[in-house]
C-alpha cells in the first residue's frame, strides 16, 4: 500500500508544491512504482520559437517522478535526473507516466515518459531518487 490513498490525497500533498501546480501540472493517477501526470499547454509555457519550453516538459517528468516515488517511500528526492527531448507537441495536453524500474534500500529509478494528448512522443526522462531517512 503507498503512502497516498489515491490521487486526490497525492495532490492535498503536493498541493504547496507551488512551482509545479502553477504551471498548471495536475497528479491524475498514482499506484505502486506508477503516476501519471497531465499539463494543459497554455501560452505560458511557450518558447520564443511557439514551442514547449524544455523547463515546463522537465517540470512535467519532475513531479511525475517525485508522485511516483514519495508514493513508496516518504520523503524522497530526485538524486540524478536526465532528459532527452525527442519531439515538439503537436497536441494540446502534455501527459507524463513515470514507471519505477528499481526500487532499492535508499534510492530507486523510474523511467518518465512524456507524450501529448495526441500520442506522439515529447520527452523520455530518467530520474533517480535519494530516499531520505524518515
Amino acid at each position: 500500500m503507498g503512502n497516498f490513498k489515491d490521487a486526490k490525497a497525492a495532490r492535498e500533498f503536493f498541493k504547496d508544491d507551488l512551482y509545479a501546480m502553477n504551471s498548471g501540472i495536475f497528479i491524475e493517477e498514482i499506484g505502486e512504482g506508477f503516476s501519471k501526470c497531465s499539463m494543459k499547454i497554455t501560452p505560458n509555457h511557450l518558447n520564443a520559437v511557439g514551442g514547449v519550453m524544455g523547463g515546463a516538459i522537465f517540470t512535467l517528468a519532475d513531479l511525475a517522478l517525485s508522485a511516483a516515488a514519495n508514493n513508496t517511500h516518504m520523503p524522497t528526492v530526485a538524486q540524478q535526473v536526465s532528459c532527452n527531448f525527442l519531439s515538439t507537441a503537436k497536441g494540446d495536453t502534455l501527459i507524463a507516466t513515470a514507471v519505477c524500474k528499481k526500487d532499492g534500500r535508499s534510492s530507486c529509478v523510474y523511467n518518465i515518459d512524456v507524450v501529448d494528448n495526441t500520442g506522439r512522443d515529447i520527452a523520455q526522462f530518467v530520474g533517480t531518487g535519494f530516499k531520505l531517512i524518515k
